[in-house]
């Protein structure tokens, strides 16, 4: 009898250590508070976790999104509470630095694609309810991580303990004296979780963000990431927010489009599962720390003009200039003869920012590739932009962004072949 005790004692010390972090997430999620956990679901969406931990048609959080970088692609991995391939062996302090310091519970970096230098400045409180949720809230799903597409010695991570210590700042984000709650709650979502600088600040030759706050000029002046051009968000009056009030700001937050410009790319994912699901509150704070902002980029143009030029030579019959031609059998009938849209349903042209832009990357992607749609509670929007690339040639497609920049006293440089084609074969490769 002792020795069948003795035997099973045995064999519980030995079987003990791999149930242990099942035993730690089973006991995390009974503990777990349901308001801490739906607090964490609110912090997730306004993170926008879901957009690139979710692969086409995968299930939520499992990871697998290809993403693209200067390296080759990386796949995001999957942070469900799955004990073998997500989360769910993960203390709260494992989460913690893997999100503040980009290393997984393993000791192994994450590459910067993960916007840790960002989630860095979250606060306790707001760590531990999202701990809360990835724990106790989301449905745990079995799927090995993906290793990344990128060549040796390229893949290596080691190096990415000293960008660390050269790039990233572990501090939480402190509120700035002489700022008011409203501002200060801005600047830490916008800074923060929203991670808005990741895509729209540019990045310098380490693949660094060029600054994380208001203190540095380049914050949010716009960056070229995975084919798009990230807008300014700064007060420039032509490429950036200069001419939107409080009121455009938020619709645009809150529905993806208002009467200067609608939302396509990646910016469209934000809008469906992270921004139109924020409180009034959070939405009306982040829009009082960017109209904060001083105008930075741009061309030293004077503030835009409407100018009907360009209208006319489209009614012209037969139309004297290549684009023009385009414009009339393929754009004008959405975005109106004479460049304005017909906002917030379809977008201008004339002296929309996005077309303002020295940098065409947006435009030119979005005409070979169209966008997905917004979905505002559950409802499409009626008129998402369509792929051109099956129906316009290159020629074609610089003909018309060409005549679309210059027209309606836009004012922005011609659009080359070679800057379509070279578009068109990357994002097609991409797909």
């Amino acid at each position: 009898m002792k020795n069948t005790l003795k035997g099973l004692v045995a064999a519980l010390c030995v079987a003990l250590p791999f149930f242990a972090p099942v035993t730690a997430r089973a006991a995390a999620q009974s503990a777990a508070d349901p308001a801490l956990v739906q607090r964490g679901a609110y912090l997730a969406k306004v993170g926008d976790c879901v957009a690139c931990h979710t692969a086409p048609k995968g299930k939520p959080f499992a990871g697998g999104l290809p993403m693209t970088t200067p390296m080759g692609k990386i796949y995001t991995t999957n942070i469900t509470p799955d004990p073998q391939t997500g989360i769910g062996g993960y203390t709260e302090q494992d989460f913690a630095r893997a999100m503040r310091e980009g290393v997984a519970k393993d000791g192994h970096n994450l590459y910067p694609a993960m916007p840790y230098p960002s989630y860095a400045k979250v606060n306790d409180d707001d760590m531990k309810a999202l701990y809360a949720y990835f724990i106790s809230g989301v449905a745990p799903v079995q799927q090995a991580n993906r290793e990344p597409d990128i060549k040796w010695p390229l893949n290596m991570r080691w190096p990415l303990k000293f960008w660390n210590m050269v790039f990233l700042d572990k501090g939480v984000y402190q509120d700035k004296p002489g700022k008011d709650v409203a501002w200060n709650r801005g600047a830490y979502l916008i800074q923060g979780l929203g991670h808005c600088g990741s895509c729209h600040t540019p990045r310098g030759i380490a693949f660094q963000e060029k600054a994380l706050d208001e203190s540095g000029s380049a914050f949010l002046s716009g960056g070229v990431l995975d084919g798009w051009f990230a807008a300014n968000l700064t007060g420039e009056h032509n490429v950036g927010l200069g001419r939107w009030n409080e009121q455009d700001l938020q619709a645009f937050l809150k529905t993806g489009a208002n009467r200067h410009a609608s939302a396509f790319g990646s910016m469209t994912s934000v809008i469906n599962n992270s921004t139109q699901g924020m409180s009034d509150t959070d939405i009306a704070a982040m829009t009082t720390y960017l109209k904060s902002l001083p105008p930075v980029g741009g061309n030293g143009a004077p503030p835009y003009n409407y100018d009907p030029q360009a209208t006319k030579v489209s009614l012209n019959r037969p139309a004297n200039n290549e684009g023009a031609r385009v414009d009339t059998a393929y754009c004008m009938h959405c975005h109106g003869v004479d460049g304005r849209g017909f906002a917030p349903l379809l977008a201008p042209l004339a002296g929309n920012p996005n077309v303002l832009e020295k940098d065409a990357s947006s435009l030119i992607n979005v005409t070979l590739n169209g966008t997905e749609d917004i979905v505002i509670g559950g409802v499409p929007a009626p008129y998402p932009m369509p792929k051109y690339a099956p129906v316009l040639n290159n020629q074609q497609i610089a003909d018309v962004l060409t005549f679309v920049r210059a027209g309606w006293n836009n004012g922005a440089p011609a659009v080359t072949v070679d800057d379509v084609a070279k578009l068109r074969k990357s994002t097609q490769a991409a797909k």
